[in-house]
């Protein structure tokens, strides 16, 4: 006990926290969590948060190994989160629905929202790089301190619904859409090795 009392550090608590909070960007999600409570009728604070929470930690623990264990590298992980991400902002810029839900299953606060909105790809990798960087401890810490942030956002949706109203809503769907696009491309850029395909007869 008196060993994790001595490996807190307010700097790297601090350094930890901003860093989540910029890679989990739950202000730029507001958008997409105001469409998902129009479309399921309730976001589920407590449930996204805690989900979020458990994939963080148990990713932090057991990334590295999950992801060999299925033979699966960090490029097609980060590829598998851009796609959805790409879908996502298809829905927001055209007025459409690809992702289809039950309305009774109101699923909506796992998937997209949970994961992999405030828990992606790039969460996940920033997570491994934070812990060999940083000690566990601070790292935890910087973990709930900013699920405590992503809970305020959500359970305040409806307060933000409503000060924006349909216009404002609207129009922050489209610009954050095609914001989500543009995300979603630079991940695949970054992770696909074009020089390598181009290379193949």
């Amino acid at each position: 006990m008196e060993n994790i009392i001595e490996q807190i550090s307010i700097k790297e608590i601090t350094s930890v926290s901003l860093i989540l909070f910029a890679v989990i960007d739950i202000l730029g999600s507001i958008p997409i969590i105001i469409t998902l409570r129009q479309r399921e009728g309730v976001i589920h604070s407590e449930k996204a948060t805690i989900v979020a929470g458990m994939i963080m930690i148990v990713f932090l623990f057991l990334g590295q190994s999950i992801l060999s264990l299925f033979g699966i590298d960090f490029q097609s992980f980060a590829l598998a989160g851009a796609l959805i991400i790409f879908l996502i902002g298809m829905e927001m810029v055209l007025g459409i629905h690809l992702f289809q839900s039950n309305p009774e299953a109101k699923t909506g606060s796992i998937v997209p929202l949970a994961f992999p909105l405030i828990t992606g790809a790039g969460t996940m990798t920033t997570l491994l790089s934070l812990r060999a960087a940083y000690s566990l401890p601070n790292i935890l810490i910087g973990i709930v301190l900013n699920l405590f942030f992503v809970y305020g956002v959500l359970k305040s949706s409806g307060w933000l619904e409503q000060k924006l109203g349909s216009g404002g809503t609207e129009v922050l769907r489209k610009v954050f859409g095609v914001i989500l696009l543009a995300i979603a491309i630079k991940l695949f850029k970054t992770n696909i090795n074009l020089e390598g395909i181009l290379a193949k007869p």
